[in-house]
């Protein structure tokens, strides 16, 4: 096994960092086929959430495949390499092996203890088993992680330890006050329609809000989303659909907005938001000058709302930390779950709202306390770390016993067809019983061996013992190629 993983993640890198090398689908699939185009890696798996970024592979050569790899991350990420390299983390073999289950089990999320990531790891391997860039090893180690993961969560209580980015967030945006008696009546607006924003709009209804709109980019999807939440029966929501040109005027009517979006720019400008509050923008301070008498609906008061934050004139604005909220009751609650984010970083200094995004949530979760449930976890993640590696050290041997199995097969078979020319008289009763025999003998002499070498094989260091194997009995190293191409190409191995 020679399993690297190159990445970056809200641990490495700060979200000005990731929200710039965020990776869309079609170009995760470019760099699986470009990462095994190049010659270092046999099998390739990205995983891309909001907050991390990370390339698995089976390479050959250690130094060759950290260069490779992070200078494919740079290449697709549009970050330069010489920028992205201080903020990348290596995990080699064992390490790397420790690393994804972490993951799967939430210990390494931004929320200790979430379960999305584990829809997130099955998607990794759907998209590598799709482009058929995940082998017989990444599928392997990725469909562990997912067992690992549900491990995890059915025998401890980590799912105490931590919840959803969404839950989280809510939990930020009612400062302290329970979630159900803040979000109670309000209504809410969920901006995207994909997991997380689905996940975001059920929550809300589970909460208690009175209302929900759903804005996509593609409308079926929003109308499939509002028939999913009338379909939760016990929450008493009003859900519909809307068009994405009607944000500016849902934001008039809003509550509380969460949005998450695969946009490449800005979703909700501090300018669009200041207009549906009717305060009077600043653009040079990002601050409101003063409050305005609140303009008709059918006003031009929204010019400056771009769907999906297209236009280029917008400025980003990054935080070195939390901005100071805007004074005054809050009047808009905005939960930004979106990398890179879908709303200004300005609109936290506008009067009455309150913004949370994902560097606010890293800030609040890093002290959050840890529950006793993470030692426990832990254990499990170290003991189904080893289990995989002796597994697949004893699997890198099994093509090899295979061969020498098959080999012991023919010399048997070749010495009774010997015997069937010499001694020509036998009978059929005759001849079965002296097969028998000899095969009996043959199995009882490479059984011992056999099972000890596989033993041995499955510790630490225990790779050598193939080539051994191989040599002592001197093994067309075709015939073990054979085996292994065999096993790999079986279709019904590690499908999902």
């Amino acid at each position: 096994m020679s399993l690297l993983v190159v990445g970056l993640s809200h641990r490495s890198a700060p979200v000005s960092v990731l929200e710039r090398a965020s990776l869309a689908a079609e170009t995760q699939a470019k760099l699986l086929q470009d990462a095994l185009a190049a010659e270092p890696a046999v099998e390739a798996a990205v995983l891309a959430t909001c907050n991390r970024i990370e390339l698995y592979a089976d390479v050959d050569k250690f130094h060759a495949g950290v260069a490779e790899l992070s200078t494919l991350l740079a290449q697709h990420s549009g970050v330069g390499l010489d920028e992205l390299t201080p903020y990348l983390y290596v995990h080699y073999e064992d390490r790397a092996v420790h690393h994804l289950f972490s993951v799967a089990c939430g210990l390494d999320s931004m929320v200790v203890g979430e379960g999305q990531i584990l829809g997130q790891i099955k998607d990794a391997l759907a998209l590598g088993q799709e482009l058929h860039t995940a082998g017989r090893l990444l599928n392997d180690l990725f469909q562990q992680a997912l067992r690992v993961g549900k491990r995890a969560h059915s025998e401890t209580g980590i799912d105490r330890a931590g919840q959803s980015l969404v839950t989280f967030g809510l939990e930020q945006l009612a400062a302290g006050a329970d979630v159900t008696d803040w979000a109670r009546g309000k209504r809410a607006l969920v901006i995207g329609a994909g997991s997380m924003s689905s996940l975001a709009a059920a929550t809300l209804a589970r909460a208690g809000v009175a209302e929900i709109a759903v804005a996509n980019r593609t409308r079926a999807r929003a109308d499939r989303l509002v028939e999913i939440l009338g379909q939760s029966g016990g929450t008493g929501v009003t859900a519909r659909a809307v068009e994405m040109a009607a944000v500016a005027g849902e934001l008039t009517r809003a509550d509380v907005v969460v949005s998450c979006t695969g946009a490449t720019g800005l979703v909700l400008t501090a300018e669009a938001v200041a207009g549906a509050l009717g305060l009077a923008f600043d653009p040079a301070h990002e601050a409101p000058a003063a409050p305005v008498p609140a303009p008709s609906a059918d006003s031009d008061r929204h010019a400056a709302w771009v769907e999906n934050g297209t236009a280029g004139t917008v400025r980003r604005a990054v935080r070195a930390t939390v901005p100071a909220q805007g004074a005054g009751p809050v009047r808009l609650a905005l939960l930004d779950l979106a990398m890179p984010r879908d709303i200004d970083g300005g609109t936290a200094r506008l009067g009455g709202v309150r913004l949370v995004d994902i560097e606010s949530l890293a800030e609040a979760s890093a002290d959050a306390p840890m529950a006793a449930d993470v030692d426990q976890v832990r254990t499990i993640v170290a003991d189904e770390v080893a289990a995989f590696g002796a597994a697949q050290r004893a699997a890198h041997i099994t093509p090899t016993v295979v061969a020498l199995r098959t080999m012991a097969a023919g010399v048997v078979a070749g010495e009774i067809a010997r015997l069937d020319g010499r001694l020509p008289d036998l009978d059929e009763k005759q001849r079965a019983e002296i097969s028998q025999t000899v095969r009996r003998v043959v199995d009882k002499l490479l059984h011992a061996p056999t099972v000890r070498v596989k033993q041995l094989a499955s510790e630490p260091g225990g790779a050598g013992y193939a080539d051994a194997l191989r040599e002592l009995f001197d093994l067309d190293p075709q015939t073990v190629a054979a085996v292994s191409r065999a096993d790999l190409n079986d279709p019904n191995r590690g499908r999902s």
